[in-house]
């Protein structure tokens, strides 16, 4: 940032679109960096860059993205003198007895208040632009945040001339002859320590008492019809003046003498250091420590992932009307993925920001993965994690708000509309970096982090409500403890932690190769961490109980197959499958041969095939399709009929409402769906069949969304301007300027309120044609095709066939304009070129 110059500025502006001119291309580059808000669209010229730059939203958009100090003094120069002097300023951030940080900092933050074009003028003539006043002075409505109150000249406004001059007589100064000079002499005397410290001598105790309750703010106390002597002695003096019929004040001037001399209870002038944490020791110096913890943390993160959207395989639940999962989908989530409301709604928040998940479209619309999920699934598992980090990092939905309210009291729902924050891109990112300024492997103080991020944006973190700010308004009604900006660095600490950004706290090496999200470097925090990883097996464990441990993440073909043909038990370490007649009739009903899952399991185990899971594919395969069902509504045909005849007996087939049709064919008046899985209920290993009477394979539906694109992060204003729109902006308005500035000749029907020059057509051509030949510049008024009317500054170069070819100053090129289109010109007294 550009520091302060010192206080020798001969002469000052006397506008802010003074002070913008005085500027170079690249000091106005760096305005337009800082707030790029004032860039669309492009001012024509610097008095609309000036005026656009001086409106509410756009001064409450940059004061929002001070850091505490440079607030600070941006609140210290609206209760000083306007204008002040830069020793001024300085008086009142660091009172009488001086502060070294504060006299450092504060040319790093005037520096940045002039950029911003936030205050202008020089050193000795420092003022704030008339908005940001408005905004940090107190007022009756709105207190300081300094805690100071209004000078004895706004306090005293409407009081008569009689109790002014009472005042002064109570206070031990002479009268004076009319109002003016009273309010002044009253001032004089509480900004005169000498004498200000022989009036509080003579006060009561009880009254300075009073006066220690006021100094820090806020100012005002209630009284009644009789006050106390205490506050009595203060009024009469003038120490405490009457704000409304039961409310007194602490006048500015008196209340800076009893702070000495200082506007800020406790400047700022340097962050909060970020420090490690107390059990940060136990990593420190290990980084290998905790690239590794982050690695276990990655794959757990893939596998939930995939166990999340493999659930919703078929068809996840339907979305509500209004946007978004119900809560009881939520819990089932949460259950399937045995873990709690909060963390679910993060994982299903980071697959639809990753593209995998979305919702059907359809009239009875459902979540379902994406097409883009199977490619996912195709990927090795470190591109897997990066594409998932890489989308979170980039994100503004924000989970953590899932199931408060929004300010229409309308509960926030996981993938509903309303989780949008703009701050989330910007708090995260700023936690990752302070997160890698600390030394490789070492795991931050949260609650420094906390500090170190409302220390940079305290307006954003707590203090925006008193801008008036639309932002405010919806944060505060988010609730919790903390401000939004806090509570969004806190659950980005526990969100990198569970998809492994960070381990044990720490940042790691492929979480920090990502925090500059290039297609190169994302490419390199995968690389980093594939060796971390581990190696997919090829191979189970078969016990003899009917399970199988997976002693490892298994390849994807294994691990598909054995998940049609066992069901999960527990997952860990070790993954542990339970074979079941289910299941198995599972594996049979996929199109699966008793051969073929022998031959799978012997392949696939590392341990024989123990005799009972023999015994039992045997079993459920000698049963299965024995029993054959088809829709006559609905059928069952077997050739033992003593087998049909034992269904008929048993009582649970009631509800099925079955009869006999032939020795070995029992007809329902269920549909076949229902009476597969009724006689499946009641032990039987029926096998569907097609019309033709061959046995229907079942398998998994996969159902898909249309493609669809993951959401976009929701932009916290304008972007930042890159460097060639930079360059062409400035040129652009410098050009405009020149030509709403420049010193113009007469005319014959010269311009008037900022109109056009018009002169005939003749005058026109004369003209122009003139200044073709000795070289010299024009100012014309020009309509273009569209009908808009713009003045520019061009030197002709040529006129001929109704046409004027001329280098524009204020495009910075040559064009070539019809005639008739030049509504008039004027001559320049000085040649811009």
């Amino acid at each position: 940032m550009p520091e302060a110059s010192s206080p020798t500025s001969p002469s000052s502006p006397r506008t802010l679109a003074e002070a913008l001119r005085a500027r170079g291309d690249e000091e106005l580059a760096a305005l337009l960096r800082a707030r790029p808000d004032l860039l669309n669209p492009v001012p024509n010229d610097l008095s609309q860059l000036a005026a656009r730059a001086g409106t509410r939203a756009s001064v409450v958009r940059a004061l929002e993205r001070l850091d505490r100090f440079t607030l600070q003094t941006a609140e210290a120069l609206a209760v000083a003198p306007d204008p002040a002097s830069y020793d001024t300023l300085l008086g009142l951030l660091t009172g009488d007895e001086g502060d070294e940080e504060i006299e450092a900092a504060l040319p790093r933050a005037v520096g940045t208040l002039r950029t911003q074009a936030l205050i202008w003028g020089g050193d000795d003539r420092l003022r704030l632009v008339r908005t940001a006043r408005e905004l940090l002075a107190p007022s009756p409505t709105r207190p300081s945040p300094t805690g100071l109150g209004p000078t004895v000249a706004e306090a005293t406004a409407g009081m008569s001339p009689t109790r002014l001059q009472e005042i002064l007589a109570a206070a031990g100064l002479p009268t004076t002859h009319d109002p003016v000079s009273a309010v002044a002499a009253l001032a004089s005397l509480f900004t005169d320590r000498t004498r200000m410290a022989r009036l509080l001598d003579t006060a009561p105790p009880e009254a300075l008492t009073v006066l220690d309750r006021l100094v820090w703010g806020p100012p005002y106390g209630e009284v009644t019809a009789s006050p106390t002597p205490p506050v009595r002695w203060l009024r009469d003096r003038g120490l405490l003046l009457p704000a409304s019929p039961r409310t007194v004040v602490l006048p500015r001037e008196a209340a800076l003498y009893l702070r000495a001399g200082r506007a800020q209870y406790a400047p700022e002038p340097v962050p909060p250091a970020v420090t490690p944490a107390a059990t940060a020791s136990m990593t420190q110096g290990r980084p290998q420590a905790v690239d590794s913890t982050a690695a276990g943390q990655a794959y757990t993160a893939l596998t939930t992932v995939e166990d999340l959207l493999k659930d919703w395989h078929e068809g996840g639940p339907a979305v509500l009307r209004s946007g978004g999962l119900a809560v009881r989908d939520l819990k089932r989530a949460a259950t399937a993925l045995d873990t709690n409301e909060q963390m679910a709604a993060f994982w299903l928040e980071l697959a639809y920001a990753a593209g995998l998940l979305a919702t059907d479209g359809e009239a009875d619309e459902r979540y379902a993965p994406t097409p883009a999920y199977d490619e996912w699934l195709t990927l090795p598992a470190p591109d897997r994690w990066a594409h998932l980090a890489t989308a979170w990092i980039g994100a503004t939905r924000t989970p953590g708000l899932v199931g408060s309210q929004d300010p229409k009291g309308r509960t926030l729902s996981v993938l509903g509309p309303g989780l949008d924050r703009t701050a989330a891109l910007e708090v995260r990112s700023r936690v990752l970096a302070l997160l890698a300024a600390l030394p490789a492997g070492t795991a931050p103080d949260p609650e420094t982090v906390l500090a170190r991020l409302r220390w940079e944006r305290p307006l954003r973190g707590g203090g925006g409500a008193q801008s008036g700010d639309a932002n405010a308004a919806r944060n505060a009604a988010d609730g919790g403890p903390r401000d939004l900006r806090s509570r969004i660095a806190a659950w980005t600490l526990t969100e990198a932690e569970v998809l492994g950004v960070t381990g044990r706290g720490a940042l790691s090496t492929h979480g920090r190769l990502l925090l500059s999200p290039t297609e190169d470097l994302t490419a390199q925090a995968a690389n980093a961490l594939a060796p971390l990883l581990p190696e997919p097996l090829d191979h189970v464990l078969l016990q003899a109980d009917l399970t199988a441990v997976a002693p490892g993440p298994l390849e994807r073909p294994l691990a598909e197959t054995l998940s049609v043909l066992a069901d999960v038990e527990s997952k860990g370490g070790a993954t542990v499958y339970r074979f079941t007649p289910a299941s198995v009739r599972r594996a049979l009903d996929a199109g699966r041969t008793a051969s073929d899952l022998h031959t799978f399991l012997a392949t696939h185990s590392r341990t024989p095939v123990p005799q009972p899971l023999s015994y039992l594919i045997d079993d459920v395969a000698r049963r299965h399709g024995h029993l054959r069902i088809g829709a006559a509504s609905a059928y069952v045909r077997c050739d033992d009929d003593a087998l049909l005849g034992e269904i008929l007996a048993d009582k649970r087939s009631q509800g099925l409402r079955l009869r006999r049709l032939a020795p070995t064919v029992l007809a329902a008046q269920a549909d076949p769906g229902t009476l597969l899985e009724g006689l499946r209920t009641m032990g039987y290993a029926p096998a569907a069949e097609s019309a033709e009477g061959d046995v229907l394979i079942t398998r998994a539906h996969a159902r898909r969304t249309p493609p669809r694109t993951p959401p976009a992060p929701v932009p916290d204003g304008p972007p930042v301007p890159d460097g060639t729109l930079l360059g062409a902006a400035v040129k652009a308005i410098m050009a405009g300027d020149l030509a709403s500035t420049v010193v113009r000749k007469s005319a014959p029907e010269p311009a008037k309120n900022g109109e056009l020059p018009r002169t005939t057509s003749a005058e026109t051509l004369a003209t122009v044609q003139a200044a073709a030949m000795t070289g010299s510049a024009l100012w014309i008024g020009y309509v273009n095709a569209d009908g808009a009317a713009s003045q520019r500054v061009i030197a002709p170069v040529r006129v001929e066939g109704g046409f004027v070819t001329a280098y524009d100053h204020t495009a910075d090129e040559v064009r070539t304009y019809p005639l008739h289109r030049i509504t008039g010109v004027a001559e320049l007294a000085d040649d811009p070129a």
